[in-house]
């Protein structure tokens, strides 16, 4: 019988989590909850695609990860500038930290591996929360409203 790593059990906990969230935000959420949950889902497993061997990894500046990072953050950015929800501008806010943290990583290359991964790592769950939470809302304006508008004005939608 095989004995599972610390790491591995984190790792399949958020797996679990991730895709339980993708499939809450995919069923009951409105377009940007689909959208951000979709984009998350793909960046998360596109990371664990992308990261260095694990001897290697967060030694040095991840440009796969750093990439992808980048360019969800953007992403994120501008959903939160077209959608009518608050949330992902919180999650854009996270995700911008975790860039940071690139940053910060190679401007000072000395920095420890497990800070450098702690720092990229540490918002995973909140950003969950945050897209568990904005379904949650979109959910109860549904209950309330009959309807949610998921579009500003300004954005032509």
């Amino acid at each position: 019988m095989a004995t599972w790593s610390g790491r591995a059990v984190m790792n399949l906990i958020f797996l679990v989590l991730l895709v339980a969230t993708f499939v809450y935000a995919s069923t009951f959420g409105g377009a940007p909850e689909r959208i951000g949950a979709a984009l998350y889902a793909a960046a998360c497993l596109l990371t664990f695609v992308v990261a260095s061997a694990l001897p290697y990894r967060f030694h040095a500046v991840e440009i796969g990860i750093f990439v992808i990072d980048l360019l969800l953050f953007g992403a994120f950015v501008a959903l939160a500038l077209r959608a009518k929800r608050y949330w992902p501008l919180w999650v854009s806010a996270l995700l911008g930290i975790g860039v940071l943290g690139h940053l910060a990583m190679m401007l000072r290359p000395q920095v420890v591996a497990w800070a450098y991964a702690a720092m990229l790592s540490i918002w995973s769950y909140p950003i969950l929360i945050l897209v568990c939470l904005g379904t949650l809302a979109h959910r109860g304006r549904m209950i309330r409203d009959g309807a949610d508008p998921s579009w500003t004005r300004s954005s032509g939608r």
